[in-house]
């Protein structure tokens, strides 16, 4: 049985006033998919070598450890309390509702359907390929900070084993105003400003940062390029057999940090000013509902967390059978992500309540740090005021982040090499694995020398952030506008054998694209010149980031032209046709 059908609209048009339908360009409109011979049990046979999950666990396991990562933990608790506290969980919820989860529904089908990665899919639309290339771009670009970051926590993981942990009291060598875990301007009879021990082990002992980013990059760090090489390591034995291998590992990945996290929730609710600290996270200014820029950050937190325009759901979801069940597993993440995204807040509030309380203050911002300091700067330092074996809690705790870590590197490495192999066929997949591995290792590098923080802010503002947040406006474009969103239903229910409600349909075609237009013009007309700890990039930083993120966004347009001059002198003829969507060709 043929997987839908594949007439040919012709239409003309015209160009300054010239009608182009006589002798001139056609354009041919193809209603569906790459034609697979496919029935009901087996699904698409085009691609008979392809792996498959060894069961349907594994793929929700997998797709659990990539959405539920270090954006839960490290993330979200932050960006909450910067944007309405309390308040900022509507919009986040709406957002999710509108955006987060027609997008994850939408691109489960997609790799589910076609059984190919995020660039191969656009067979589709070979115009668009260019979407697929730039969202690669923009993974690659978090897949080398977000490795800096779980080498960290490796490490940090590793000095927890010590009696004392080595972050709770200052050093004579840093000749800074330090007292043990007490935050700034709390030192009486002195105008200098006091910093926490924890602050300043993790600037001048850990990543040893420099004051700015014109002092220069300098070298790595030993111990973070061993952890760094650890973590590598670890991430290639999991990836190197593809699905085999981390379908297996996905069990541990997904499982274990729910099991920290609940002994984290368990003791952070029952310690002394815990309720204030979380009050002080529940707590909605309602104000800030008002406010776009609180919009936009629940966009953004969104993306972070699910993982959406990246790449990862649909490679996962092309190693599927094509008749699993996607909606159920598209609803399981997406409320799963969410129920955690809350539990971790109220977990890492709880802690820095008890932080505030043990050191007498009234207000817990003053214990709050944002973006990696609240990994690194924040959670040691509540940590290691507990009074009951905080060596243990402090392993478990980084651990938890190491693991979340890991199992979202999986998924946006294993995105690219299933892009690497679509593409190669020939090529083995671990030889892939391998190259792509020593690759981020030695891009990661960047990361853990002295101006590697500077850099990671950087990376993640113009190549992550923007560049996955646009190219996503454009794959809906692609798929639901032009390709045609009643095409696009007619597959998912031929694949799933369910009917596509009013629901998917209103928010592919209308709420999910125009809302993301409306958050990123917001964006633009009110962009502010990027800062890291108070201080302000040069100039030559701010072009640097601006030049990465026209690398992401131009593979767009340079590979739609790419196709149209490569298929400009095609002729085409019904044997052909393999239900492409975008020909430009000459009569």
């Amino acid at each position: 049985m043929e997987c839908g059908v594949w007439s040919i609209r012709r239409q003309s048009i015209s160009f300054d006033g010239m009608s182009l339908n006589d002798d001139k360009f056609y354009f041919y409109y193809y209603n569906i998919f790459t034609i697979n011979r496919c029935d009901k049990e087996s699904g698409p046979t085009d691609d008979k070598e392809r792996a498959n999950w060894s069961n349907g666990l594994e793929f929700l396991m997998s797709c659990i450890s990539m959405s539920v990562g270090l954006g839960n933990v490290w993330r979200f608790p932050f960006t909450a309390y910067e944007n309405g506290g309390g308040a900022f969980l509507i919009p986040y919820i709406i957002v999710l509702i509108v955006i987060g989860k027609p997008m994850y529904y939408l691109e489960m089908c997609l790799g589910q359907f076609t059984s190919k990665g995020s660039v191969k899919i656009w067979s589709i639309c070979p115009a668009f390929l260019g979407v697929g290339y730039g969202q690669a771009v923009g993974t690659m670009c978090i897949i080398t900070y977000y490795s800096s970051l779980i080498a960290l926590t490796l490490y940090y993981m590793g000095i927890s084993f010590q009696s004392i942990l080595p972050w709770t009291f200052c050093r004579d060598s840093w000749e800074e105003a330090c007292v043990d875990s007490l935050p700034k301007g709390q030192l009486p009879n002195t105008t200098r400003k006091l910093q926490s021990s924890s602050e300043l082990y993790f600037v001048k002992e850990v990543v040893k940062e420099k004051n700015q980013i014109d002092d220069g990059l300098g070298l790595p760090d030993l111990n973070l390029t061993i952890c760094l090489f650890v973590s590598w390591f670890i991430i290639f034995l999991v990836i190197r057999r593809g699905v085999k291998s981390s379908g297996k590992a996905a069990y541990f990945l997904a499982i274990f940090p729910y099991v920290v996290l609940i002994a984290l929730l368990v003791r952070s609710v029952t310690l002394e000013g815990a309720k204030d600290g979380i009050l002080f996270f529940l707590k909605p200014n309602w104000r800030e509902l008002l406010n776009l820029k609180v919009w936009k950050e629940a966009v953004v937190q969104c993306f972070f967390s699910l993982a959406v325009g990246l790449g990862p759901v649909i490679m996962f979801s092309s190693y599927n059978r094509f008749d699993h069940n996607i909606y159920r597993d598209a609803l399981i993440v997406t409320s799963l992500d969410t129920i955690t995204s809350l539990i971790a807040g109220i977990t890492i509030f709880g802690i820095l309540g008890n932080l505030a309380h043990n050191l007498g203050i009234s207000d817990i911002k003053e214990v709050i740090k944002g973006g990696t300091g609240l990994a690194f700067i924040s959670y040691p330092d509540a940590i290691a005021k507990f009074q009951a074996v905080p060596q243990v809690f402090a392993v478990l705790f980084f651990f938890m982040l190491f693991v979340l870590g890991v199992g979202s590197i999986v998924a946006l490495q294993s995105a690219i090499v299933t892009i690497i192999c679509d593409q190669f066929k020939s090529i083995q997949f671990w030889i892939v694995a391998l190259i792509t591995s020593i690759c981020g290792f030695l891009l990661g590098l960047v990361y853990i020398t002295p101006g590697g923080q500077w850099i990671l802010n950087l990376v993640d503002f113009y190549g992550g952030t923007y560049v996955i947040f646009v190219l996503a406006i454009f794959q809906l474009v692609g798929i639901v506008w032009l390709y045609g969103l009643q095409n696009l239903c007619d597959d998912i229910e031929f694949m799933t054998h369910r009917k596509v409600t009013i629901y998917w349909r209103l928010c592919w075609s209308f709420l999910t694209p125009v809302m993301m237009m409306i958050i990123f013009i917001y964006s633009m007309l009110n962009i502010e010149a990027l800062t890291y700890r108070g201080n302000v990039y040069p100039k030559s930083a701010e072009v640097a980031g601006w030049i990465l993120f026209a690398i992401g966004l131009s593979q767009f347009p340079l590979w739609a032209l790419w196709y149209i001059r490569s298929h400009y002198q095609n002729s085409i003829t019904t044997a052909s046709v393999k239900r492409k969507y975008f020909l430009v060709i000459t009569k």
